[in-house]
C-alpha cells in the first residue's frame, strides 16, 4: 500500500517502508525531547532543595519556662548557629547593672528573638547562647534553659506568688512576706530576665534550682567554659557579700565576649567590674 502526500502542490508517494522509517525518526525525536525536559526539571529542583544537615552546623536549643514548658530531647529543635555578633562585644550596655538598687527605665522592653519553644533572648546574645550549647552537647552534655526574657508583667506574677506561698507556709504577716519574697524574687524591673540578657541553665537529668546542680557534668562545665562565649555565672557564692544575691549556679549573664573574659581573668563579679561594688 502506497501514500500520496501533497507539498507545494507536487504529489509525492510513498511507500510503507519509507513511512515507517519516518515514523520510527519522529518518535526518537519525540522521546530525545522528552527526556530533555525532564533532566531540566530534575536539574532545578536539585538548585532549589535544602541544604542538608551534613553540609551545615547545626545546634539543639531547649527552652522550659519555669516548670510547665520543658522540652525532652526528641522534642529538641535543631537551629543552625552562627558567628557571634562583633559589634555586640564592644556595646557596652551589655553591662548594664540591673538590682534592686539599679532598677531599669520604666517600659524597658530589650529587642529579643524567639528560641525554639516561644522564649526570648536579648538577640545580642542568641548566636553566642545557641553556640555554647551546641558545643556543651557535643561533648554529651544535656541542657534546659529553664528561663530566659520575662516582661514586667511575668515578673510580678511569679513575684505575687512567692508572696502568697510565703504568707501560706510561713504564716507571717502580708508585709513581711512581701520582704521575705524578695529575697529569691526580684521585683518587676529590679531583674536580669527583664534585661533579657539572662538565663537559668540547668542539666536535663536535674531539673532544680538548687546547689544539687553543682554535681552535675552540665554545670561544672558551664562553670569552667560559659566565658568564652560571653556569659558569666552572675552570682558566685564568693560574691555574695557584694551581688546581695543568694549563689545561683544555674543563673548565667551575657556581657559580651571580651568583658567575659576579662571578668574570668580578673574574677571579678559584674558589680566590681563595672565599679559598683559596696
Amino acid at each position: 500500500m502506497d501514500w500520496d502526500i501533497h507539498v507545494d502542490g507536487r504529489k509525492y508517494r510513498l511507500s510503507n517502508r519509507r513511512m515507517l522509517s519516518a515514523g520510527i525518526v519522529l518518535v526518537i525525536l519525540l522521546l530525545v525531547a522528552i527526556m530533555c525536559v525532564f533532566i531540566g526539571i530534575m536539574a532545578n529542583a536539585s538548585d532549589k532543595a535544602p541544604v542538608s544537615n551534613a553540609q551545615v552546623p547545626e545546634a539543639t536549643a531547649r527552652e522550659a519556662l519555669d516548670s510547665s514548658a520543658a522540652l525532652s530531647t526528641a522534642q529538641a529543635t535543631s537551629i543552625t548557629t552562627a558567628k557571634p555578633v562583633s559589634n555586640a562585644q564592644a556595646d557596652p550596655s551589655l553591662l548594664m547593672l540591673v538590682n534592686a538598687d539599679h532598677p531599669l527605665p520604666d517600659g524597658y522592653r530589650p529587642e529579643t528573638r524567639e528560641l525554639p519553644n516561644g522564649l526570648g533572648i536579648d538577640k545580642r546574645a542568641y548566636d553566642d547562647l545557641v553556640k555554647m550549647i551546641a558545643d556543651g552537647q557535643r561533648e554529651g552534655l544535656d541542657f534546659v534553659i529553664c528561663s530566659a526574657y520575662r516582661s514586667y508583667e511575668k515578673q510580678q506574677e511569679l513575684y505575687d506568688n512567692k508572696v502568697a506561698r510565703v504568707e501560706l507556709e510561713e504564716g507571717i504577716p502580708h508585709e513581711d512576706a512581701l520582704e521575705v519574697a524578695k529575697r529569691t524574687v526580684a521585683l518587676p524591673g529590679t531583674s536580669e530576665h527583664n534585661l533579657g540578657l539572662a538565663v537559668d541553665i540547668v542539666a536535663y537529668a536535674y531539673q532544680q534550682l538548687d546547689n544539687g546542680q553543682l554535681n552535675t557534668p552540665e554545670c561544672k562545665w558551664l562553670m569552667e567554659n560559659a566565658w568564652k562565649y560571653g556569659f558569666i555565672m552572675r552570682y558566685p557564692d564568693s560574691k555574695k557579700e557584694i551581688t546581695h544575691i543568694i549563689f545561683e549556679p544555674w543563673h548565667y549573664r551575657y556581657v559580651g565576649r571580651e568583658a567575659a573574659k576579662a571578668m574570668h581573668e580578673s574574677g571579678q563579679c559584674l558589680e566590681e567590674f563595672t565599679g559598683n561594688a559596696e
